[in-house]
């Protein structure tokens, strides 16, 4: 599931840094792929392992789509690695495209010279998070929808993470 995994994501990334879209006809294919493939060789177990995995990508990130601060193709990505991975190891490869995106954001500010206003933006939308959109100083001002925010690609930040992570996972087996 793994080489599954890194197809997807490294794919997706690609499509990302090129056009800053992640298609609904790879993430959801790869949704498709990861229940299908779990249901077959695992039988109900890998299913419910897929789905758990599925739900748990989609539902940590449905609040940074809620306020715009990640787009619905990223989202889905997540949810189809959660179908490949599993919840469990879905897990480690949050937290690692996290930090991936994170440091990756912190070069693209730095670089940008947008420290202050990122730091403003943040504040606004951590409240935004908190408030499920009712409060923030304004959406759109830390949303996709700004032209001037500073923003990265996740789909990139996912590959990296995933290639980080099946490297761990390969040396771990070895």
């Amino acid at each position: 599931m793994w080489v599954l995994a890194l197809a997807l994501a490294v794919g997706g990334g690609w499509m990302d840094l090129r056009t800053r879209r992640l298609p609904n006809w790879w993430t959801v294919s790869g949704l498709a792929v990861g229940l299908a493939l779990n249901a077959i060789l695992l039988g109900w177990p890998g299913a419910r392992t897929a789905l758990l995995g599925a739900g748990l990508g989609l539902l940590v990130l449905l609040p940074f789509v809620w306020v715009r601060a990640m787009g619905g193709g990223d989202w889905k990505l997540m949810g189809a690695l959660g179908a490949l991975l599993g919840p469990a190891q879905l897990l480690v490869l949050l937290y690692v495209s996290a930090i991936t995106a994170g440091v990756m954001a912190v070069i693209e500010i730095v670089r940008r010279k947008r420290v202050r206003q990122t730091l403003l933006n943040l504040g606004r939308l951590v409240v935004s998070i908190v408030t499920l959109g009712r409060r923030g100083g304004g959406r759109e001002e830390v949303s996709l929808d700004n032209p001037k925010a500073t923003t990265v690609p996740f789909g990139v930040a996912v590959a990296l993470a995933t290639i980080i992570c099946f490297g761990g996972h390969w040396l771990i087996r070895k």
